[in-house]
């Protein structure tokens, strides 16, 4: 019987962060981050596969899934500040010691918090998670004019990618069956992007994803001075975040594994099993 998954939500940084966890409470830890335009949800069917031997646990972003803020927070939504709060919801359930899951906005959200606490980290497994400009597509073309002059005429400009169309071209493309995808992945995400002020919201966080990738170079020298395990199980038809960011990190972790997966962005919803293999295959060989 695979194992049961829970919802709880927690105070944290000012923030009532929803998230989602299984397996035991005394099993290592993997922390699951999530990315742009969607939430814990994404991770429903992994966290039953790990959850057998760990404890998994997937929160919803402030701006994203179920968690909420209150509007006296008056939160700014920036990476800077998805780290702290990520990093005040770890105190809050005391994880001291964990192996960290990076996709998409995941990735310098996690990598953040491990250069806050680098000896927390066991080890990383970088699912379409970038920290390299060889991982860049050209999809982020369409922000580069945004970042330079973040000008009312250029906000405006990206406004389509919260829209539906683009939610499910995120889904779509790079899967020979799309088919296959619930058509309730790309509904919920659209629906939770839709309420009320929260596509600006996304505009001012892609307005901030410039400040990742100027922060690449400290990932990287992360990478070399803590050498932490890492296996990069990418699908390689991704169009946002091209595979060449899954072989660059063997430039700094030589020892670093790369799985590539015939898929797409969202490669767990059609490459479930190949994906949780690869990970559990990984975090046996570190004993963790």
């Amino acid at each position: 019987m695979a194992a049961k998954t829970i919802v709880k939500t927690v105070s944290a940084d000012g923030v009532d962060i929803f998230y989602r966890e299984a397996g035991s409470a005394d099993a290592p830890v993997v922390l699951l981050l999530h990315g742009y335009p969607t939430s814990s949800f994404s991770y429903r069917n992994l966290i039953t596969r790990l959850a057998d031997k760990y404890r998994v646990i997937a929160p919803d972003l402030p701006g994203f899934g179920f968690t909420t803020v209150p509007a006296e927070r008056q939160y700014q939504y920036t990476f800077a500040n998805f780290a702290k709060t990520i990093e005040a919801f770890t105190d809050v359930l005391e994880l001291t010691r964990y192996a960290l899951y990076i996709f998409d906005y995941g990735a310098p959200t996690g990598l953040r918090l491990a250069l806050a606490r680098p000896a927390a980290v066991t080890a990383i497994i970088s699912q379409n998670g970038n920290a390299y400009v060889e991982g860049l597509g050209a999809f982020w073309d369409n922000l580069r004019p945004y970042w330079a002059d973040p000008s009312a005429e250029n906000r405006e400009s990206i406004r389509w990618l919260t829209g539906l169309d683009a939610t499910k071209w995120q889904y779509f493309t790079g899967e020979k069956d799309p088919s296959a995808i619930p058509p309730e992945t790309y509904h919920l995400d659209y629906a939770l992007l839709s309420r009320p002020g929260n596509a600006d919201i996304q505009l001012d966080i892609f307005l901030d994803y410039h400040t990742n990738v100027e922060l690449y170079p400290a990932f990287q020298k992360y990478f070399r001075e803590h050498q932490p395990p890492i296996l990069a199980v990418w699908g390689k038809n991704d169009e946002i975040f091209v595979q060449g960011g899954a072989v660059a990190f063997k430039k700094d972790v030589e020892s670093a594994e790369v799985v590539l997966v015939d898929g797409g962005h969202f490669v767990l919803e059609n490459h479930l099993d190949e994906v949780a293999q690869a990970i559990l295959e990984f975090l046996a060989r570190q004993k963790i």
